[in-house]
């Protein structure tokens, strides 16, 4: 998973144009813009029609975020929620995101996408969404739990910051 995104980094560091080509990408649907194809193909591990979407979604929103020099720790987009809602002190944004973890797959590529535009700002790991993304159709929802509980915990651990 990590090797895909380390590989669009270095992409994206040597020629601009592999980064606006996987950003446009985010105006179809995953895996229709056939431009992108050369980037994201050689990684769809799986032949699942699921992988191959997650791939080109995942590699549209590193696009849209990324920055060729990004010294931070890297965070879930669940706990890049949590902070974004902290500092906004908005509750629509954890409206935003009880939707996008209730999303089902047809959804969740409109639904994180607004989302992720939000947290420019914030260094989201991508190999993780990559890999919790991957797990979004399970019966457990286990990925949709852990964001939840990621979201929640940082949300309160902030809180407790502020009062502190």
């Amino acid at each position: 998973m990590t090797t895909f995104i380390e590989r669009l980094e270095a992409l994206m560091a040597k020629d601009k144009r592999v980064g606006a080509i996987l950003r446009r990408s985010l105006a179809f649907g995953p895996g229709l813009f056939p431009r992108a194809y050369p980037y994201v193909e050689p990684f769809v591990e799986n032949e699942s029609d699921w992988s191959r979407e997650i791939h080109y979604l995942v590699a549209g929103l590193l696009a849209a975020h990324w920055k060729e020099e990004c010294s931070s720790e890297k965070i879930s987009i669940a706990r890049a929620c949590a902070k974004y809602m902290e500092k906004v002190e908005s509750a629509s944004i954890e409206k935003r995101f009880i939707s996008l973890i209730d999303a089902d797959s047809d959804q969740l590529p409109h639904r994180i996408r607004q989302l992720s535009s939000l947290l420019k700002d914030y260094p989201i790991d991508f190999g993780k969404l990559l890999e919790d993304l991957l797990r979004w159709k399970g019966e457990k929802r286990t990925t949709q739990n852990a964001w939840a509980k990621d979201f929640y915990r940082s949300s309160a651990a902030d809180k407790q910051d502020t009062i502190n």
